[in-house]
């Protein structure tokens, strides 16, 4: 790719960080053992997509009930501009590789840490959010494959769910 489309690019992403909407930030039903249903929002979760969308080729990021396909919170892009079809694809593909038990590790109680889907335009990293409670969270980042850095937006998805569980 010549520099200056390499430039056209970075200022068009540039453009396009400027013109984000701010999260669309929805309030989180968790349910106890005593299967009384509480609503609270999920501390953390506008500063955690706000950083996930810093990410170099964030196109959108979301928060997701991976149990119920509900989007929690929501920015950015979504495939098809459709953040809560989005929500219920990321919510299908998290259970199909934890219930299914489709990925195996071969070390006893080691658990799913994240996914990644790779299209020729970009890439889709799914990030499980693990917490003392219930881990029903996932964190959805879609990169542009051009603009972004697989290994780092991995790294920096590890950091963002560890805080958002820390918040």
């Amino acid at each position: 790719m010549a520099p200056s489309e390499t430039a056209k690019k970075q200022q068009a992403a540039d453009g396009d960080a400027r013109n984000r909407q701010p999260a669309r930030h929805r309030t989180y039903e968790v349910t106890g053992s005593n299967s009384n249903t509480l609503r609270r929002d999920v501390p953390g979760v506008d500063h955690c997509l706000q950083e996930a969308m810093a990410i170099p080729g964030a196109v959108g990021a979301s928060i997701v009930d991976y149990t119920t396909g509900f989007p929690v919170a929501t920015t950015g892009s979504a495939p098809n501009a459709d953040h809560d079809a989005a929500a219920a694809g990321t919510a299908s593909v998290v259970q199909a590789a934890t219930d299914r038990s489709m990925i195996v590790s071969a070390v006893p109680n080691d658990l799913l840490e994240d996914l990644i889907i790779t299209t020729a335009g970009g890439y889709h990293l799914l990030r499980l959010v693990q917490t003392d409670f219930d881990s029903r969270l996932v964190l959805y980042v879609w990169l542009d494959r051009s603009l972004g850095n697989l290994a780092v937006a991995r790294r920096r998805m590890q950091k963002l769910a560890d805080e958002l569980v820390a918040t």
